[in-house]
């Protein structure tokens, strides 16, 4: 089984990607999915977070106010991968059994859809990997009505991230996510030719 890496940043429409593919029929292991589901799944991941980062966190219900959590370790470097050192072992653990499954159900390919694929090293287990590329202008505007955030902590999540223009040179194909739809549609189409084709 073809094993895909998909990556892109926040506001670029990886999302999109991601759903014209699944369209075609290409299993897509959803990191950010699995992160929710982490969090449900293994409540030592939660406790853990409450030990490091206190109770504020928390709302009522005893879950984790992503909005507010987000706002907080992505303001803060050192905080953020505080968290992602609780988090990414299971979240991992999670994109590779998802991974096994589809094999073992006899998929001929698999994308493993992820925000951070380079930064954690999972470009290196897959067999190629994509970019969906945006200029840093589209991706604050996208943002910013997306999840009606102020330009500061639309920065804040952006820089965050590898840059889209230094995770151009680690990957081997790019969806220029810029134009309009049919555009990017017509670059999924011969990339799911390359997918079927085994490549």
């Amino acid at each position: 089984m073809l094993r895909i890496g998909l990556t892109g940043g926040i506001g670029s429409g990886k999302t999109t990607i991601s759903s014209l593919l699944k369209e075609k029929g290409i299993p897509i292991v959803d990191a950010d999915i699995i992160a929710r589901e982490v969090l449900k799944e293994y409540p030592i991941v939660l406790e853990t977070i409450k030990e490091k980062f206190g109770t504020k966190f928390i709302n009522e219900n005893g879950e984790l106010t992503r909005r507010e959590f987000g706002n907080f370790i992505f303001k803060n470097p050192l905080k953020r991968l505080e968290y992602e050192e609780i988090i990414m072992p299971y979240i991992k653990k999670e994109i590779f059994d998802q991974m096994n499954e589809y094999e073992r159900l006899g998929e001929v390919a698999c994308v493993v859809d992820a925000p951070t694929l380079i930064e954690q090293g999972l470009n290196e287990c897959m067999d190629f990997n994509i970019l969906v590329w945006v200029d840093t202008q589209t991706q604050i505007e996208r943002v910013k009505e997306r999840d009606k955030l102020k330009d500061e902590e639309v920065l804040d999540r952006i820089n965050s991230q590898m840059s889209l223009n230094e995770k151009r040179k680690v990957v081997d194909f790019i969806i220029d996510n810029t134009f309009t739809i049919e555009e990017t549609k017509k670059q999924v189409e011969k990339l799911v030719k390359v997918i079927k084709s085994g490549v």
